[in-house]
């Protein structure tokens, strides 16, 4: 047996190695791809995925107008029942409802055109929609953490670190919801975890602006939303790292509900 023979049993043997290589090393990189993709038109999907409920929210509105109509009609036709005045109530709410449920669908449809118009705009190097709401997460914990950690801020405005307050206690909620709303796998996320994490951090947002408003604290002029995404970003490891430690003290500290009931925002 010559020494190439080796060589061409070896081949023989295992030629298709190399087509199976490819065909996974390809269809990782497509997955790889596809997932880029994914995360980087969430904020789109998101706002298809918006669209889709405001537009079952609309037709649903519209059915319970035609059902209020129906029961107009039927008080009419029979005076001598009781409940036409309910009935003509209830008719006027369907209305309305209507049209807010209108507005709504409206409203997400412009935001469909915006966040197609976005991803179109954007580019490999520009964050993804996920980082953008970790960012903007991150910069509210990094702000509320400056009362705990600094001396000056924590006597000037104590009320912002008191539990019992009502605006620190709806902060301390809202901050709550967000840590629970905030997604884990920032590849692995749907429309609708990300509309129910942007709500919580909109919440959030609002809520802390409203506790530093009640304690008196003056408002900080607005700086540009990408120098809010660059600072949450840098301070999210710091802020993380801290909140970890005191969260669990913090929410251990707030008022236990009395007699029974839930604490406020909880459905039982």
């Amino acid at each position: 047996m010559s020494r190439v023979e080796p060589i061409l049993l070896i081949v023989s043997s295992w030629w298709w190695l190399a087509p199976a290589a490819a065909g996974a090393g390809a269809a990782t990189y497509a997955g790889l791809t596809t997932r880029s993709r994914r995360a980087r038109r969430l904020e789109l999907d998101a706002a298809r995925h918006e669209e889709s409920q405001t537009y079952r929210a609309l037709v649903a509105a519209k059915a319970r107008v035609r059902s209020a109509q129906a029961d107009v009609l039927t008080a009419k036709s029979r005076p001598t029942l009781p409940g036409a005045v309910d009935a003509r109530r209830e008719l006027q709410a369907a209305r309305q409802a209507e049209k807010v449920a209108s507005l709504a669908l409206r409203a997400s449809r412009s935001r469909v055109k915006a966040g197609y118009a976005q991803y179109r705009a954007t580019s490999s190097r520009d964050p993804l929609p996920i980082d953008r709401l970790y960012a903007s997460h991150d910069a509210v914990n990094a702000r509320w953490l400056a009362y705990e950690t600094d001396v000056e801020k924590a006597l000037a405005y104590p009320q912002m670190t008191d539990p019992r307050h009502p605006a620190t206690v709806a902060f301390f909620q809202a901050q709550r919801e967000a840590l629970i709303k905030r997604p884990t796998l920032r590849d692995r996320v749907t429309p609708q975890q990300y509309v129910e994490y942007r709500v919580a951090v909109r919440d959030l947002e609002m809520a802390f602006d409203e506790a530093e408003r009640r304690a008196g604290v003056p408002r900080a002029p607005q700086s540009a939303p990408g120098a809010t995404a660059a600072a949450g970003l840098t301070a999210a490891a710091a802020v993380i790292s801290e909140l970890a430690d005191r969260l669990p003290s913090l929410i251990a500290r707030l008022p236990q509900p009395r007699n029974g009931q839930p604490p406020a925002g909880r459905v039982p």
